[in-house]
């Protein structure tokens, strides 16, 4: 029983740091709120930021080209279940793109994340990222390494 209500306290300690989250994030700020931890960025380098453009210009044009979604690109704060992430690049298919309005500060779950990895977070994109997005029906996760000029494919139906 102790276990129980141990479990429940942190639930309810998580909740509310989640909501404090909330109600403190700016528009300003690049934040993730992760296992009851909120997690602010530092600026990425210019290599990552390019990486993330041409990625996101090539994924939106596809999208928009082909009408079968909507991609954003930085500080979409997407909502699990138990953590808040802002991935480099999203995209939403066309169903989930149908629940987007112009004011949408918390997105749904994505259909694909790119995560473009740095030291400060290669841990996270690898470990719990990973691991959250597969367990909430991201359909595929890329993680790309800017430096070595690859891409990591990763999808739930476990093709490669």
């Amino acid at each position: 029983m102790e276990a129980l209500d141990s479990l429940l306290e942190q639930v309810e300690r998580e909740r509310k740091l989640r909501q404090k989250f909330y109600d403190e994030m700016t528009p300003e700020q690049k934040t993730e709120f992760i296992d009851g931890e909120v997690i602010m960025h530092s600026p990425a380098k210019n290599r990552h930021l390019d990486t993330t453009a041409r990625l996101f210009t090539l994924i939106n044009t596809h999208a928009n080209v082909h009408q079968i979604g909507t991609a954003k690109t930085e500080k979409c704060l997407c909502s699990f279940p138990r953590n808040d992430y802002e991935p480099d690049i999203v995209f939403f298919g066309n169903e989930k793109a149908k629940v987007l309005v112009p004011d949408t500060l918390r997105f749904p779950v994505p259909d694909l994340i790119t995560e473009v990895l740095s030291d400060p977070t290669e841990e996270r994109d690898r470990g719990v990222k990973f691991e959250d997005y597969a367990t909430h029906g991201v359909s595929e996760y890329w993680i790309v390494a800017a430096d070595e000029q690859t891409v990591e494919q990763h999808r739930l139906d476990g093709e490669q």
